[in-house]
Parts: C-alpha cells; structure tokens; sequence
C-alpha cells in the first residue's frame, strides 16, 4: 500500500468535490470459478483500492461528507475461517491500516444506512456496479429494485473519481513504471521465443509466468497470435511459421493493481521481409507521431487524426490507398486498416475507470465521440493534462471480411485501391503499443525501453 497519508488525502478531497450525502464504494467479493471453493484470482475493486487500499474481499467502504467520517465495513472472519487462512487482521485493524477510526460488520452497514433513509436527510452517491453481487447488495442496504440499481448511480460521484483519478501522482507513476519493467521482461523473452515450430500457447505461457514473477497476474488476457488481423485474438493454438507477423499485447498488474499493456509486432523467425518492413515502418511512424506531439492542451482525438494521416500517407505511397490525403482522412478511407482508436486512459485498471462508462472518462462537454468508422472506437478523446497515462497504439490489420465488405458495398471506393489490397489479406496484422505519460510541456514513454525499431527486434530475436 501507498503510505497511510495518501488514501487520508484522496478521501478527503472525494468529501469535498462531493460536498453533501453518503458516498458508498463497495470492494468486490470472492467469485467462484466452478464450484464455490474453487474460486477465481481475487482481483480488488480499483475504486475500492484508490480510496481504500485494501485487498480483502466484502469490504465495503463508507464516506460521510456531512460529518467528515469514514467507515470500513465486513464481517471478521471466525475460527472456521482462520483455520484455512491462520491469522488475519480484524476489521478494525485493517481501517486503521488506511487511516479510517470507524468500522463494523456488515449488519452495522445496514443500520447504518436504515439510520440514514430514516433521517430522511442523506442523498445516497454511488458508482456503477458491474458484478452481480455487488448490485444485489446496493439493492438490499437501499431498499432499490435489482434492476433499477445500476440507473441509480451517481453522476456527481463518476465525475468527481474520474476529475480525481486522471491525474496521476509521482508514486502512482513509479508503480506503473514497475509493471511496464515486468512487461519488458514478457516481451523481450517472448521475442526471443519467437522462432518456427512453436505455438503461441508457449509464448503466452511464458509472459504469464513473467507476469508472476513480478509479484502480479497479467493485466488482461494476453494476445498472442499470428493472425494479427483479428484485434483481439486469445487463441493460442498455431504454430509459428516462417512469413507471418507475431502480434504480442501483453501487460501486468504490480502486487498494488497498477496496470501496464505494451504491443509488440515481431516477425517469425527473426527477420522482416520487405512486404513486413513496409507495413512496420508505417504503423511505427504514426507511433512515434503521437509520442511527438502528445502534450497538455491538444485533444487526443486530435492526436489520433494526425496519426492517421501518417499511416494513410504510407499506404498511398504503398497504391493501397489513392487521392488527396486530407479527403482520404476527412472520409475515414485509412479506417479500413485502423478501425480502432489510438489509445485509452491507464492506470489502476488497463481501460482505467471504464467501469464508470467509458465516454465519461474519455471524453468531456468539449469533445465528444466521432461517428466516424475508426475514430468513433477512440477511447480516449478528451483534452490531454499534465498526469494522463495513456497508451498510444496504432496498428495496420488486413480483415480480409471488412476489405470484402467494403469492396462490395463501394465504401471508400474513390480512395481505396482494392485490386492492390488483394494482395495484401494474407499478410495479418501488425501493432505497436507503449504508455505515455503526460508532461508539462509534452509526455514521455514510461518503463526501460523495449525493442522497436525493426533493427532493434532482429538484434534482439537474434542475439
């Protein structure tokens, strides 16, 4: 945990953003796998975390922005419980541990929120559930229909964490940074494996033991595939072949949550052919776009437009795509090979704080969603300040179902140059992926430098 202090603060500044009523941030609880014994990898609210710090399951935690008090509740475990655990720290110890005085079981929860809608004073702030049981227990303490719970959520409470959490603090900083070393370590040795004759199950395998030994699980299911053409790929059961692109999106949580997510595109066997050159320096010039001009006061909808001028500059240069640049943009012509956004917000969670609704974290009154093929996918869209950590990661995928789709309805067609692109729907896909942080004055890539240029991948996969 960050020091006693820090979690005091955080709290302190939610009851004043809030200014009246109760705020209710729950933990989340145990969730079977298969049976109820055999549970999955307790994975703690990150809200709960944030404000809270704590990693046990059934907590709930309680701020009174009326009187200035917080309270911590859960049932203590008993002797049943403790003879499969041994010792563990009371409630009462454990709120103290994060600079709470209050704490009770849940039993005390409900009179204290029976207390609260008799009094016929408190407004109720909550944030959207997004498990089961945890709407079941809002439904419960507030006396709300199951159903109706998640409309009830508070749109004051959202916009207050989101205003909170964006903004990255130094130790915030060093944590991601921690995970980004780990990620280093998955990528770098994954690359190595890289060879023919191996499945991508073990390269997965792999970065997962990785993750571990960092004291952590993976961030997110990690894709690991040489069919790089469907974005999110979790199958792992082909083997590697000479002529095919690797795409490897792998990233991990420290033992405090912080996530990392790097991309690497890397060639089977070691060694690009041309048609991979090409492609790869492309998609790499368009990251090394954002890295350039990221700063406090553009939009990243904005980033993600110049980037995609980059990367249809390219492939006109290719005769894939045909015309006037700026049109080629104006009508999403390059989407055909992007149709994704170029990042999102990361942090305590890899899509941090999408659990609130994702347009409220990534955009605002200012900005708003495109329409756009492409661009209406962009995560993140909002003004970029000082504190942001996001990921910058534009890719190339040649869908041979889009590009047919498109070539058979004319989408596109006065810029696109399907005949050419026929050649292209064996290739896969490429992606190239680092977090960034937002500076004063512009940003920096965060964590030890991985391989990415194309000669620093053959270097590597050859060493």
């Amino acid at each position: 945990m960050f020091p006693k202090s820090t979690y005091i603060q955080r709290r302190e500044q939610l009851r004043k953003d809030i200014g009246h009523g109760i705020i209710i941030i729950q933990g989340n609880h145990e969730a079977p796998c298969n049976y109820p014994d055999n549970t999955y990898w307790f994975r703690q609210d990150s809200s709960f975390l944030y404000f809270f710090g704590l990693q046990r399951e059934d907590l709930v935690g309680v701020l009174d922005c009326d009187n200035g008090k917080d309270y911590i509740f859960a049932n203590d475990y008993d002797i049943n419980d403790i003879i499969w655990t041994g010792p563990l720290p009371s409630v009462k110890e454990l709120a103290a541990s994060v600079g709470v005085e209050n704490s009770g079981s849940l039993k005390d929860l409900q009179a204290f929120i029976n207390n609260q809608i008799a009094s016929h004073q408190a407004k109720f702030h909550y944030l959207p559930p997004y498990r089961a049981d945890n709407i079941r227990q809002l439904s419960t303490l507030l006396g709300i229909k199951y159903d109706a719970v998640r409309s009830y959520a508070s749109m004051d409470l959202i916009l207050a964490c989101v205003k909170q959490r964006s903004i990255k603090s130094g130790e915030e900083i060093e944590e991601i940074e921690r995970a980004i070393a780990t990620a280093y370590n998955m990528h770098v040795g994954a690359m190595k494996m890289a060879m023919p004759g191996r499945y991508e199950y073990e390269l997965a395998g792999f970065m997962q033991g990785e993750a571990w030994k960092g004291n952590g699980p993976v961030s997110f299911p990690v894709i690991m595939t040489i069919h790089g053409e469907t974005l999110h790929n979790h199958n792992h059961d082909h083997k590697l072949e000479t002529g095919r692109m690797l795409v490897m999106d792998a990233g991990c949580e420290t033992a405090m949550n912080y996530c990392s997510d790097i991309t690497r595109s890397v060639p089977v066997g070691g060694k690009f052919n041309d048609r991979q050159r090409a492609i790869y320096n492309i998609v790499l010039a368009g990251q090394l776009e954002c890295i350039r001009i990221s700063r406090p006061g553009i939009t990243y909808q904005e980033v993600h437009t110049a980037v995609s001028r980059i990367l249809a500059q390219g492939y006109k240069d290719l005769g894939i795509l045909k015309g006037n640049l700026d049109d080629i943009v104006a009508n999403g012509a390059h989407s055909l090979l992007m149709p994704h956004g170029l990042g999102h917000m990361m942090g305590l969670d890899v899509h941090d704080m999408e659990d609130y609704g994702q347009i409220n974290v990534g955009y605002d009154n200012e900005t708003r969603p495109s329409e756009q093929f492409g661009l209406g996918s962009l995560r993140c869209g909002r003004k970029l300040q000082p504190g942001f950590v996001v990921t910058d990661e534009p890719g190339c995928y040649f869908i041979p179902a889009l590009i047919d789709k498109w070539n058979a309805e004319g989408t596109n067609k006065e810029f696109i140059n399907f005949a050419e692109l026929e050649k292209w729907k064996d290739f896969g896909g490429i992606r190239i992926e680092d977090d960034i942080l937002i500076t004063e004055t512009g940003c920096r890539v965060l964590g030890k430098p991985i391989p990415k240029t194309v000669e620093e991948i053959e270097a590597t996969m050859n060493a």
